[in-house]
């Protein structure tokens, strides 16, 4: 990092403190320079789809056929490609967006589906392979960040947790969890959701001092402890206390903060946790957080529309729509969109045929993905299913092509090695990049 992006940090970090993000007009601007620069590190954002969207209702319509279903396509800003109704937003940013329609995998139960797309493995083996964003995170990683290198916000309760792991990479590299501290309806017109890191403030009592001499004691006593006692176990405790008390810095624990956003820019997202998720994830790529992923299907499996698809799409297309046609925007006002690479999915796509109480099946054989801002080509659709949706015609792509294209969108080699436990050299991605959606 060179020194004018180093002090731009810290002056950052310092007024914010004092002033509060939304106080701020020039903040944009700061923003936008910072993004401008060309030694400004990528950031990845994957909006996760918990429960597997329906590809017929979102991003690959077939109307006028039996599969097509309810809803009706809009035209978007780019000519010829169209989706659903209920993406009023994105529909205007469709020139951002690649939609990847050739999407075809092997898992068809959700456990075994969120932990293939997340590291693009097949789970049951022998050695717990690390998620995307653990990968990403360390190749992008600022070490002298007070921020986590990659943040969860609001995973399914019901999401499979080696999908989140950091692997045989260690805890070093493990997601940060930011949590709903409240649970409003998804229809609540009064209630915002509250996202936070719990214990970031100083319990009543210990001042910055006393917190600063308890630190130190902890210090002394831990490296004495680890001399002793040099196993894995005793150094990921470490790792992970050491990773929360950076957090509790005045600097980093505000990137959390959303009071610091002015009301409407808080409503512009939308109220649910999905909405104030992008929010948080606009904040933190902001400050050069590396990985963010936000979960959208609220406590358990929200896309997992087995009966009455249709409302329950609608009502989560509409979510989506709001929380990540507003962070695009937000992104590309701020000049952060070209260093901010966000993938759209989910564990597998839905069945195109309709079942008897009016739901979508499991269907990991043909379905769709999105990317969209740096680094991709927006504009397009690659890949293509034939006009009933049941397979691919075009453009098949699996998932490690799908995760070689996001490292090379955020300007990592997908052949970038790891090494197991057992000195094993192991590539982030073995598949091969879509060209053809690469800037």
């Amino acid at each position: 990092m060179n020194a004018s992006t180093d002090s731009r940090r810290r002056f950052l970090q310092a007024t914010a403190g004092m002033l509060g993000a939304a106080s701020c007009s020039w903040l944009p601007q700061l923003a936008s320079a910072a993004g401008s620069d060309p030694n400004r590190k990528r950031s990845c954002i994957l909006l996760w789809m918990a429960g597997g969207p329906t590809q017929t209702d979102t991003f690959d319509m077939k109307p006028g056929h039996a599969n097509g279903g309810e809803f009706k396509e809009t035209k978007t800003n780019v000519p010829g490609l169209r989706f659903s109704e209920h993406f009023a937003g994105l529909a205007k940013q469709a020139d951002k967006l690649a939609i990847l329609r050739g999407m075809s995998t092997r898992e068809g139960d959700h456990l075994r589906g969120t932990y293939l797309m997340h590291t693009g493995q097949r789970p049951g083996g022998p050695l717990n392979y690390p998620s995307i964003g653990a990968s990403l995170s360390k190749a992008l990683e600022d070490n002298q960040s007070m921020l986590p290198n990659y943040v969860a916000v609001n995973p399914s309760g019901l999401l499979n947790g080696n999908a989140l792991s950091p692997g045989f990479l260690g805890p070093r590299y493990a997601a940060a969890t930011v949590g709903s501290r409240n649970t409003p309806p998804a229809d609540d017109s009064e209630a915002m959701a509250d996202l936070g890191v719990d214990f970031l403030s100083l319990p009543p009592g210990i001042d910055a001092q006393r917190h600063k001499a308890r630190l130190a004691l902890w210090n002394d006593q831990q490296n004495q402890f680890l001399a002793r006692h040099p196993s894995g176990a005793a150094q990921a405790q470490a790792t992970i206390f050491q990773s929360a008390v950076k957090m509790m810095h005045p600097d980093a624990a505000s990137a959390f903060d959303l009071s610091q956003e002015s009301s409407e820019v808080r409503e512009s997202y939308g109220r649910g946790t999905f909405g104030q998720g992008c929010l948080i994830a606009r904040r933190l790529v902001e400050r050069d957080v590396p990985f963010v992923e936000v979960t959208l299907g609220g406590s358990g499996l929200g896309w997992d529309t087995h009966q009455g698809n249709f409302p329950a799409v609608e009502r989560l297309s509409k979510e989506l729509d709001q929380g990540w046609s507003t962070l695009l925007r937000e992104l590309n006002e701020r000049g952060l969109l070209e260093s901010t690479t966000i993938c759209w999915m989910g564990e597998f796509g839905r069945t195109p045929n309709i079942n008897g109480t009016a739901g979508r099946d499991h269907f990991p054989d043909a379905w769709t993905c999105v990317l969209s801002g740096g680094g991709i080509a927006g504009g397009q659709a690659y890949g293509k299913t034939d006009e009933a949706g049941q397979e691919v015609t075009e453009g098949k792509t699996e998932v490690q092509d799908l995760l070689a294209t996001l490292c090379q969108a955020v300007g990592v080699d997908p052949a970038t090695e790891h090494y197991s436990p057992q000195a094993r050299p192991i590539k982030i991605s073995e598949g091969n990049a879509i060209d053809q959606v690469l800037t």
